[in-house]
């Protein structure tokens, strides 16, 4: 089937560009009661796999905490913080950032990345946003005897864990192995599969390796994604939300009773997943949760579009979009 538009671009009155994509919501009992499209067709997550790598890393043994773990599940934007953090788990496993086989990259953050120019600094293993997995992933192959040079290589024990994390997450047999971004194998599975994953981390027994991942992200947003990015705004307006993104246009979250979704944007555009995601968390009824800030989700809800000085329009979820 061809998925429905879930994202329009509205410029000066007129709609100039669409977004296809498909969308999955499930309840508090893990039932699918919201969709949009065909989630249960298989997609890359990118880095919404992130959380279920780090789940696979604890069962391997990895001893992760806090702002270490949310950063070893994070895709953070390379502030001085996130190196730092990046170092600091490198340096408990003996290793240093030319262990890293991440790509060298300048920070997400644009600021943070005109002030490392205005410093005489460049790219670097330790600025890419994947470097906290993979520190903790080399972390990981130490404390279980593991080699470190090829802890990419989708034959190695950690990967293989890794694909057993994500099969019992989301309840699916993987149906393709590729690389993402930063080198290491990534796995397809449905849309509405990862959003599985996601309730089940929320859901699982306090102390357990999904549990510690979910309170981690959660508690400290700012280290698995930014100090200004989306996904810590979002997890900051509804206390108990974990999200997370990943590239080509894919969001996943679960809120603390289980409710849970995924957004797959067809064309890959980044702009059009927060609305989508906004959307389908208020077809869940999470934005009406606890100590939600209703404010906060409206400023997520769209993107303003300029036209010089001015804001002349918007990129917004298409009403009526879910089933």
């Amino acid at each position: 089937m061809v998925n429905p538009v879930l994202v329009e671009v509205v410029r000066s009155g007129f709609v100039e560009s669409r977004h296809r994509g498909a969308a999955a919501g499930l309840g508090a009992d893990g039932a699918a009661v919201v969709r949009a499209g065909a989630p249960e067709e298989p997609v890359f997550p990118r880095s919404a796999n992130k959380p279920m790598q780090a789940v696979a890393m604890l069962r391997s043994g990895l001893d992760l905490e806090g702002e270490l773990l949310a950063l070893a599940a994070g895709s953070h934007s390379g502030e001085d913080y996130h190196v730092e953090g990046t170092e600091k788990i490198l340096a408990g496993a003996g290793l240093g950032a030319a262990d890293l086989r991440c790509p060298a990259h300048w920070p997400i953050d644009p600021e943070v990345a005109r002030e490392l120019v205005r410093a005489g600094g460049g790219a670097s293993r330790s600025r890419m946003n994947c470097s906290g997995k993979h520190a903790a992933m080399l972390a990981t192959c130490v404390i279980a005897g593991w080699p470190t040079a090829s802890y990419l290589d989708p034959g190695h024990p950690l990967q293989l864990a890794v694909g057993r994390a994500v099969e019992d997450l989301t309840g699916e047999a993987p149906v393709a192995t590729g690389i993402d971004g930063c080198g290491a194998p990534l796995f397809a599975v449905s849309t509405i599969g990862v959003a599985r994953a996601f309730r089940a981390l929320v859901l699982a027994a306090p102390g357990t390796p999904e549990r510690r991942v979910a309170d981690a992200m959660r508690a400290h947003p700012q280290w698995t994604s930014g100090t200004d990015r989306e996904e810590r705004g979002l997890m900051d307006a509804v206390p108990g939300l974990l999200v997370k993104c990943g590239a080509e246009g894919v969001d996943a979250f679960a809120y603390a009773d289980g409710r849970a979704g995924a957004v797959k944007i067809d064309d890959g555009a980044m702009r059009a997943r927060t609305p989508v995601t906004v959307a389908l968390l208020r077809a869940l009824g999470v934005d009406a949760a606890p100590g939600a800030d209703v404010r906060a989700l409206d400023r997520f809800a769209t993107v303003g579009l300029h036209g010089g000085d001015e804001t002349v329009g918007v990129i917004r979820a298409v009403s009526g979009a879910f089933q």
